[in-house]
């Protein structure tokens, strides 16, 4: 390759990832110091600062250059994910320093997902260890096909040739499987600089190159020119009635004026008519460029749809199979809902299936009910709507997706497609002639749920039922589900572990739901300890037909009233996961009722509830 082929390319994004102490950010400020980027004040600074927390003795400590947070100076420790831009003559760099710890792995993830190669560092002492196989994993998953293997650290095993050779073997089997196109193996000294960007002398026996000349010369394409068109749109541009246009940029392949597009969501094709990037029209777009493109004809396209040739569409489900890497301290519970986001498209997502969880010392598949933080594992996800994407193996950028919670907006899960699953092609509604409405109109009744919510011997139940027996008495057409008597049939086969609770209320909800469809008022009395699932049953039903009722006792008034000696026995620790002693309850922010039992008779509390019904109108006839 030559020269002037190599300054035209364009930026190389890197990362650096390994074990705590591996040297990453060594290596990292040994590239920079290195290539002469360091002014007269940051080199002051790095003395300063070597001075204060510096490992090296009278020696800079490159990693200060990197390591920017006040704990991980102290620690000598990388926590977050530390971005360097650095160039020479040959090329420009991005260099994502990720931290080593198995508690930080979601940040190498994060580092991965944008990079082109990965510089994985393995201690020449230790060699490949658990968190080297997990990191690889983790890149390879994330679609990094180039990797360079920097054995660092070589000057304390004596610049040891057969080592080294040890070391490259095994980390060569253990990632066989992985889809690595090219690894590269070099021996490093980040700390004096050996092959880092001048070749070592101690190092005779390697006739490789450099880290640094590998880094300039090696040849990392994605083929996304040549892949079929995908244009996210992320804004319908409609700056005057004069002008209609869809604003993304481009993914994948080429688009210019003329080329006919298809809308996957709808099925509809078109032709672009214009193509304009930076407020002038141009000839074509290909992957990398943001534009904003015109079409010949009205068709339906909206934020979120991915434009592509009608002979090459990406899928569009709302069944798939797919991999993720958990990033949260709060344990996936499959069954309950999140959001999640890819591209400009979101959905309501649930993990209905966990196939399977990666051991991360074997790359073993073994079965799990639930994820942990850095957690690995395959799934099934059922989402409340159809998304456009294609498998990640194809295209990162329409392959991937994020897990959000719905109450904190904290992500929650990385996730890459891998296909659609068949099934979802095979099942469709089918059109009814009696819908909710009729049914509701010939009882003479507002159909919907009351969700009793609250601790054990809180008076759900009680409450509940005499709710049910004034609305008989009214004339009213009801279904009562308690949650003691679902749990001997329907649920019979689910436990009180966190996960149990949520396909618990899952379940529930889907009954109760296809209650109200039968035009009832259906009555839930059930602990229903999590906002997150009782958010997930109130969004099954519209506007206006969910009622949460919160019947509120303390906990020392229900345990004192213990009707079934619960509370005893999970105080003694015969009952494990036991709501209020060992298991939270998340009690409703904002009801539509609330009934404080510890000072209010269960007759009054039912009485209530019936107001409320009339009130709003749930009693008409019609």
């Amino acid at each position: 390759m030559t020269a002037a082929l190599i300054s035209a390319q364009d930026t190389l994004r890197f990362l650096t990832c390994g074990s705590v102490d591996d040297g990453k950010s060594t290596l990292i400020g040994r590239l920079l110091y290195d290539s002469k980027l360091l002014f007269d004040d940051q080199l002051a600074s790095l003395r300063a600062e070597t001075e204060r927390f510096g490992t090296t003795g009278d020696e800079f400590d490159f990693a200060l250059l990197v390591d920017g947070l006040a704990a991980e100076r102290e620690q000598g420790i990388t926590i977050d994910v530390a971005y360097r831009f650095f160039a020479t003559p040959r090329r420009r760099f991005i260099v994502a320093d990720t931290p080593g710890h198995e508690q930080y792995t979601r940040n190498m993830a994060t580092g991965a997902s944008t990079a082109d190669l990965a510089v994985l560092l393995v201690d020449a002492r230790t060699g490949v260890i658990t968190q080297t196989r997990r990191h690889a994993y983790v890149a390879g998953l994330l679609g990094i096909r180039h990797v360079v293997l920097a054995v660092n650290k070589m000057d304390l095993v004596d610049f040891d040739a057969a080592r080294f050779a040890a070391i490259e073997a095994a980390f060569r089997e253990a990632v066989r499987d992985l889809g690595f196109t090219q690894i590269a193996a070099i021996p490093v000294s980040a700390r004096f600089g050996d092959n880092v960007s001048t070749a070592s002398e101690r190092t005779g026996w390697y006739a490789g190159p450099t880290l640094l000349g590998y880094l300039e010369t090696a040849r990392i394409d994605d083929g996304a020119a040549d892949q079929p068109l995908r244009l996210p749109v992320q804004w319908v541009n409609r700056p005057n009635a004069d002008f209609r246009g869809y604003t993304g940029t481009v993914a994948a392949g080429r688009l210019r004026a003329g080329d006919e597009i298809a809308v996957p969501r709808t099925g509809q094709t078109t032709r672009i008519e214009r193509v304009v990037g930076a407020g002038v029209d141009r000839e074509d777009a290909r992957a990398g460029d943001a534009v904003t493109i015109t079409t010949a004809g009205e068709i339906d396209i909206s934020r979120g749809d991915v434009l592509s040739p009608p002979t090459a569409r990406p899928a569009v489900s709302d069944q798939l199979a797919a991999h993720i890497i958990w990033m949260s301290e709060t344990e996936l519970l499959p069954g309950r809902p999140y959001l999640l986001k890819t591209g400009a498209q979101n959905a309501l997502a649930t993990v209905s299936e966990l196939t399977h969880r990666i051991d991360p010392d074997t790359y073993h598949q073994e079965p799990a009910k639930t994820l942990g933080l850095n957690d690995i594992g395959a799934c099934k996800l059922s989402l409340s709507e159809p998304v456009t994407f294609d498998a990640y193996d194809d295209s990162r950028a329409t392959g991937s997706f994020i897990l959000v919670d719905r109450f904190s907006n904290a992500t929650v899960a990385a996730g890459m497609f891998r296909f659609g699953l068949r099934r979802a092609d095979n099942v469709h509604w089918q059109a009814l002639d009696i819908d909710k409405t009729l049914r509701a109109d010939q009882l003479g009744q507002r159909p919907c749920v009351l969700w009793f919510t609250g601790l054990s011997g809180a008076g759900k139940s009680t409450v509940a039922n005499l709710v049910e027996k004034k609305l008989q008495a009214a004339g009213r057409h009801t279904y009562l589900l308690d949650g003691d008597n679902i749990r001997h049939g329907l649920n019979r086969d689910l436990g009180f572990t966190d996960a149990d609770r949520v396909e618990n209320i899952r379940r529930v909800a889907e009954t109760a739901r296809l209650f109200v469809d039968a035009g009832l008022i259906v009555l839930v009395s059930f602990i229903s300890p999590f906002r997150a699932e009782r958010l997930l049953a109130r969004g099954l039903v519209e506007e206006g037909e969910f009622v949460e009722v919160f019947v509120d006792a303390p906990l020392d008034v229900v345990e004192e009233r213990d009707p079934k000696g619960l509370y005893r026995k999970a105080r003694a620790g015969e009952i494990a996961n036991f709501t209020g002693i060992d298991s939270p309850y998340e009690a409703p922010e904002s009801p539509e009722i609330r009934l404080p039992t510890d000072s209010l008779a269960p007759e009054t509390a039912a009485d209530q509830v019936i107001d409320y019904l009339r009130d709003r109108g749930y009693l008409d006839r019609g």
